[in-house]
């Protein structure tokens, strides 16, 4: 006599195998789920705002030396941006406003016997999130738009991220121009010039060679 299966068996056997796929792929939808919201999390922790401290004047000579090997390079700031568009003596207001004097000006240059036609109007240094040097300053006083940055070239890849938060800065609340005054020669035009900001109004009027003390 044969033996029949009864059909309540088969389709108990069947329903085994639905739910041993259906827990697989729950398994597989968490899993996608945890590596999705790690690679959120690394994606995140990339964009997230470096902390920028501005290098002070007495501060100058450490930074040199913990930098001296330093290999400079501007590749990976010069994304375009605002602040690439606005006039540097306006800029340097907002530099003002956002972290105070620059780590150093012609003022501060001609004391070393420095030759005026190779000066700069302004210096700010900067050390990004503790680790990496930043520089940005002028690129003819107050007679170009922009500003120059020289940061290390082993940190390429974060200076995108460094040049957005320093536009976010200069033109948010933290920029709202501030005031302030600089020396500025121009080789071009043989000129000295006193740059300024003051009661609202920018200004760059040929003086003669300043007495600095």
């Amino acid at each position: 006599m044969k033996f029949r299966r009864k059909p309540f068996s088969q389709f108990s056997l069947w329903m085994m195998m639905i739910k041993k796929r259906t827990n697989m792929k729950r398994c597989t939808s968490l899993f996608t789920i945890a590596l999705f919201l790690l690679m959120s999390q690394a994606a995140f922790a990339q964009f997230e705002e470096p902390e920028i401290v501005k290098v002070e004047y007495s501060e100058r000579q450490n930074f040199e030396d913990r930098f001296e090997d330093i290999n400079w390079t501007g590749q990976g700031l010069y994304n375009n941006s605002t602040i690439d568009r606005i006039p540097t003596i306006e800029l340097r207001s907002r530099l003002q406003a956002a972290f105070g004097d620059p780590t150093q000006t012609i003022r501060d240059l001609i004391h070393d016997n420095f030759r005026p036609g190779k000066a700069i109007q302004f210096e700010y240094w900067f050390i990004i999130d503790g680790e990496m040097p930043l520089m940005v300053l002028d690129l003819d006083g107050p007679f170009a738009n922009g500003l120059v940055y020289v940061g290390a070239s082993r940190y390429i890849d974060l200076m995108p991220q460094v040049k957005r938060t320093l536009n976010r800065m200069l033109m948010g609340d933290e920029g709202e121009p501030a005031e302030y005054s600089d020396y500025f020669f121009s080789p071009e035009r043989g000129e000295w010039y006193l740059v300024k900001y003051e009661d609202g109004e920018y200004s760059q009027d040929p003086i003669s060679r300043p007495t600095f003390n």
